[in-house]
């Protein structure tokens, strides 16, 4: 049988990689794909570097195009990143009548719906298992194995810089600002970190993540999200103290009125699963309703991880390239006319519980005053504890049960504007993840 042509749109790490992984396996992957696939077209920037990368058998150019539009390729992966050329390249990919493989999740979390639209309307397949957490295999873990379940959440640590952040904050003592320098020199954050430190990497993901889980559109933009740069060690430390420890994490939850949606630091159970995920890892933990939590776990990021999801899914795509478009499996796991209209909840009507500090001025009838505060509000104090700050102040630290964030919010103006309150009130949510 004849083999697939491949057509990479960026030759950098991960397109490198996914060169090294198809060059490295080359037989085993034919023997799994049932044909072999070759790279036959690149396109880069910088030629002379990609020519001593693939040799003289292979198209090198500077141009998309020339390979989206190469008549002998039969599946474009882009690996450029952003969400304008490759946008273009997509698209004019498809309309080519080409399948498409990429690991963009900031693409399709902006442009999902119309890419995949386009797919489905043209009978081509867009596979993008790398978009989401690296090498771990997430993505057709719910669009497959997890078929028969209706998924109740899913919850994710799916940033790798973040999370080597905040386990070094936590192990080392050390402050945010120090813990992303070094996480700069070890090349785990980006001389711009700000989509990872801000959680807008994780929103990403998760919003894919959401889509696949309960049949509803991407919706990224309705997503909230909060990152850990103004995070501080002491919030750590008192969180240890509790029997907690602090993850950027993504939660998407399936409730009666709508869909949960959000990237947040939140203090996990320390016996649970993920509070123990270290380093640069990632781990996402499902929860179906007929098999329970399950949990993926593995590299988040780095060349072969990453390449190897890619070369997943060109697997994939060539063992299903003669069949009926109308019986493959659907890019966002539910039939495109089934998707759900079910709303994706704003903030102030999500429900958890929560973490509260703030400085005070010591004196007698302040707890009672917040505390009565809390109350009215319908937020109920599951446990509390208060340390001196200095001779005159003290920091109180509250533990909530689960309230809604908009009576969060209202308390939380209600505390800022008391005559005693001597800091800003520090809210962090927290996730037993049952």
């Amino acid at each position: 049988m004849s083999p697939i042509n491949v057509g990479l749109l960026g030759l950098g790490v991960v397109g490198g990689g996914t060169w090294q992984v198809l060059t490295r396996n080359a037989e085993e992957i034919a023997r799994r794909a049932g044909r072999s696939i070759q790279v036959t077209g690149v396109a880069v920037r910088d030629m002379e570097k990609a020519r001593a990368l693939v040799g003289d058998q292979v198209l090198v150019t500077q141009d998309g195009m020339d390979i989206v539009r190469h008549p002998d390729i039969d599946i474009v992966v882009e690996l450029i990143g952003g969400d304008t050329l490759a946008f273009d390249l997509i698209m004019e990919a498809i309309a080519q009548g080409k399948h498409v493989v990429t690991a963009n999740k900031a693409l399709l979390a902006e442009h999902g719906n119309e890419i995949f639209a386009a797919a489905h309307a043209k009978g081509v397949m867009v596979a993008f298992e790398a978009a989401v957490a690296g090498g771990i295999p997430i993505i057709k873990a719910i669009r497959e194995g997890l078929t028969a379940n209706r998924i109740q959440w899913l919850a994710g640590i799916i940033n790798g810089t973040t999370n080597f952040i905040l386990s070094e904050m936590r192990s080392r003592g050390l402050p945010f600002d120090q813990v992303l320098t070094q996480a700069q020199s070890l090349g785990y954050a980006e001389a711009d970190p700000t989509f990872d430190i801000e959680g807008v990497d994780a929103a990403h993901k998760l919003s894919l993540l959401a889509s696949l889980a309960f049949g509803i559109p991407v919706q990224f933009d309705k997503a909230h999200i909060e990152g850990i740069s103004s995070l501080h060690q002491e919030d750590i430390a008192h969180a240890e103290r509790l029997g907690y420890r602090i993850k950027l994490l993504g939660l998407t939850r399936r409730r009666q009125d709508g869909i949960e949606l959000r990237v947040h630091p939140t203090l996990i159970p320390m016996d649970c699963l993920l509070a123990n995920v270290e380093g640069a890892m990632n781990a996402v933990l499902v929860n179906g309703d007929m098999v329970g939590p399950t949990l993926y776990y593995g590299q988040g990021a780095g060349a072969l991880p990453t390449a190897s999801a890619v070369v997943a899914d060109l697997v994939d795509v060539t063992r299903l390239l003669t069949s009926d478009p109308e019986h493959r499996v659907p890019h966002l796991a539910f039939q495109p006319d089934a998707l759900s209209d079910i709303p994706v909840l704003a903030m102030a009507d999500v429900e958890s519980s929560y973490y509260l500090r703030l400085r005070v001025e010591d004196r007698p009838g302040v707890l009672a005053d917040l505390a009565r505060i809390l109350s009215d509000l319908g937020i109920s104090i599951g446990s509390m504890f208060q340390e001196p700050y200095s001779d005159t102040e003290a920091s109180i630290i509250f533990l909530s049960h689960k309230a809604r964030e908009g009576a969060v919010d209202q308390a939380l103006e209600r505390i800022q504007s008391l005559p005693f309150v001597r800091s800003a009130v520090t809210r962090l949510r927290v996730e037993d993840l049952l």
